[in-house]
Formats: structure tokens, sequence, C-alpha cells
């Protein structure tokens, strides 16, 4: 069993214990530790009385080490060189101010507000790398709170004690059609007069397909949905080739424009997204999300994301 050691011997002692060894002198030593002279006397008569032997001869008003204390430093020296790596070892695994960022995101945000923000995260550091994680809204959110990621920036969720979340901006939800349809004429489309329209979604988890189904419940419908996909890229792809209408959010606009045409809803139908980012509240001192966080707020100042 490993011997139990004294409450008296802290890091804080040992760091001073090898300042005093480097410099010589109380007053040097008090200089590069930022304390009193006094201050660096106690600590190392504290430390001597702890390990119950003698560290110092007294020649004077100086303090000359003995072979014991030598012995002592060099295991000191040892002992934080082995905590500050085991430290940054630590943050490392838990993603904290390590070269490695983690970032979620909405697969409808990769055209235009992920790279935003990546090249001007990037400006800040240009050491550091970023992950990028796709997924769905709850997804994300789950992979955020597990620490599979370090942030996200997805739909921000309601009242959560747990995430810090940094709105970037509001999108709308839009009809979307194949280019040329029969609604492209219309200024605004009535959703109870396409209870015969063949639909396709995303899947469950994803926060437009909650506005999806909003939407029809208010219209008081359940719509005729053919096929539901993983991703709004290939959901659009699906609207391009006639398979089916669905709703999509404004910020997708100009990805197929020719190919999909996004018509209003009847101001019944208004469901508006807030997108933002999101991390731990746990983890917001985190140097690498006070920087992410601060490129988002710029970013929202500045311009609009969508």
């Amino acid at each position: 069993m490993i011997e139990r050691l004294s409450e008296e011997i802290t890091f804080r002692k040992l760091e001073i214990l090898l300042a005093y060894m480097q410099a010589g002198s109380l007053a040097r030593a008090a200089e590069l530790m930022q304390v009193s002279s006094v201050s660096i006397h106690r600590a190392l008569h504290s430390l001597e009385a702890a390990v119950r032997c003698q560290l110092f001869r007294h020649e004077g008003r100086n303090l000359v080490p003995t072979r014991a204390t030598r012995v002592l430093a060099d295991v000191a020296r040892e002992v934080l060189n082995a905590m500050s790596e085991g430290v940054q070892a630590t943050r490392r695994a838990g993603g904290y101010s390590s070269d490695l960022l983690r970032l979620g995101s909405l697969y409808s945000l990769t055209t235009a507000t992920v790279p935003r923000v990546i090249v001007d995260l990037k400006v800040r550091n240009p050491k550091l790398q970023v992950e990028l994680v796709l997924g769905s809204n709850t997804d994300l959110l789950l992979k955020l709170e597990q620490g599979e990621i370090d942030a996200a920036l997805v739909a921000v969720p309601d009242a959560e004690s747990e995430i810090e979340s940094i709105p970037l901006f509001e999108d709308d939800i839009f009809f979307a059609a194949p280019v040329g349809s029969k609604y492209a004429a219309m200024a605004a489309v009535d959703l109870r007069t396409c209870a015969d329209e063949r639909f396709v979604s995303l899947s469950d988890g994803f926060v437009t397909y909650a506005g999806f189904v909003e939407a029809f419940r208010i219209a008081q419908f359940t719509p005729q949905v053919v096929t539901k996909v993983g991703d709004i890229f290939s959901l659009m792809n699906l609207v391009s080739g006639g398979v089916g209408c669905t709703l999509l959010p404004g910020r997708v606009r100009d990805v197929f424009k020719d190919k999909v045409q996004l018509i209003p809803l009847l101001p019944e139908y208004l469901m508006r997204q807030v997108i933002g980012l999101n991390f731990l509240r746990s983890r917001e001192r985190d140097p690498n999300l006070l920087a992410l966080a601060l490129v988002c707020r710029r970013l929202h100042r500045g311009s609009d994301l969508r």
C-alpha cells in the first residue's frame, strides 16, 4: 500500500522548492514566484516539517540545501513535469484547448455558414484543425452532451440548462417544388390545397422535419410521404427529379436554384428556425470555444449568414 503523504506537501510548495534551488536566495526565489520572501520561507519550512527530515542548514541568514533537499528536488521536478503532461493529455482527451476542434453542423449550413466560420477561426488560430461532423439536430445535440463533439451549429434548443447558445440567424421554411411546377407563379402556397400532392422529407431528428410535421398539423392532413432521406441535399435532388415536393429552409435557396424553386407559405404555416452555435456551459472557458464564440458573434453582427 502506498504511504499516505502529508497534506502539507503540495505542488505549489514543490514549485517553490525548485525556485529556491534555482535562485539560491529567498529574495530571488520570491521574484521568480511573484510572492514575498516571507511566503517563500514559510513554504520551505512547512515542506521540511511535512517530509520529517532536515532540508536546510542555517548559515547566518542563508538556507543551505542538504543532500536530502537535492533528492526531493529531483523527485519534485519529475512529479511536476509528469503532472503537467498529464493535465495536457487530459485536456486533449476532453477537447479542451487542443489543436483539434470537433464541430458539428447541419448539412444545410455547409454551403455558406460553416465555410465562413472555419475560415475566420483559422485566421485567429492557424494551427487549429477543425473536424466537421454532419448530422441531424437531435443527433448532434446528443453528441454534444456526450462529449463526442465540442460545439454544434444547429437550431437553438429550448431552454437547456447545460447548453450555452449563441444565435446566428433566423430562417423561414418554404414550399419547395421543381422549377416550372404548377406552384411556380403562386405568391404563397396554401398547404390545404396540396392533399393530393406527393411529398419527400428528411428523417426524424432534423429541425426542418419538425417544421414539416408542424406545418401539416396546421393544414389538418397527413401528407403522402413517398420517401425520407438523411440529408438535405439528397432531399433537394429528389425534388428536382420530380419525386415529390417538400418544405425547405430559405438558406438552401441558391443550392439548386435552376432546379428547385422555393415559394413562400401562407402566414399561418410560418415556421421559423433560430440557428446558432451551441456548446456545453461547463466548457465555456475553453480557449477554442471562446475563439469560436467570438467568430460567431462577429459574423452575426456583420452580415447575413444564410
